[in-house]
């Protein structure tokens, strides 16, 4: 009886140590592992979403420090643009040292030519008619390019309010100029006056 117990101890006994050999380390191992692997997973993505946020940040900077230049360049040249193209409707509507100089070159040509035996009809058209029609025909080059540079100004995208409102303004006096250099240029609104009145 005593053989036998212990015989049955026995062989139980290596089994509860295999069982336990057996299943403890692979019970640490697992968890081993398994921490280990929550461990990597933990670090490992984190890395790499840190690496990725930094690039991202970065690249959307230097983008942004691009988009931010362009438009600062382009918005100086649309509003120096549209502040010429007011001063020179002004300059249309006003008159410029370059049309009096033209005027009077014109005056002095018409005297020239009339002065020996010129009819005053001949007189008030060479001295005056062509001085006129000269200070007409430089305002309304003015005027034209007023219109036109404040035509461009609009044209473009993504402008400031104010200065499409400089743009509009430039616009509006170069039209008025164009009108009133054709009509003077062409008599539209008034005709020389003649050796009888």
């Amino acid at each position: 009886m005593d053989t036998k117990t212990t015989t049955e101890k026995a062989t139980d006994a290596p089994e509860a140590v295999d069982e336990a050999g057996t299943t403890t380390p692979g019970a640490d191992a697992a968890d081993g592992g398994t921490g280990k692997g929550d461990a990597g997973a933990g670090t490992g993505p984190s890395a790499d979403t840190d690496g990725g946020a930094e690039d991202l940040a970065e690249d959307l900077g230097e983008d942004s420090d691009e988009d931010a230049l362009a438009p600062v360049s382009s918005g100086i040249g649309g509003a120096a643009a549209a502040v010429v193209s007011a001063a020179l409707g002004v300059v249309a509507l006003t008159g410029s040292w370059g049309a009096r100089i033209v005027a009077e070159r014109e005056t002095l040509l018409g005297q020239i030519k009339t002065s020996g035996s010129g009819t005053p009809a001949q007189q008030i058209s060479e001295i005056y008619g062509d001085a006129w029609h000269s200070t007409a025909l430089v305002n309304g080059v003015f005027a034209f390019v007023a219109l036109f540079v404040a035509v461009l100004v609009l044209i473009l995208p993504s402008r400031p309010t104010w200065v499409r409102a400089v743009a509009v303004a430039g616009a509006v006096l170069g039209a008025i100029g164009v009108l009133i250099s054709v009509g003077i240029y062409f008599d539209l609104f008034f005709d020389l006056p003649t050796a009888g009145s």
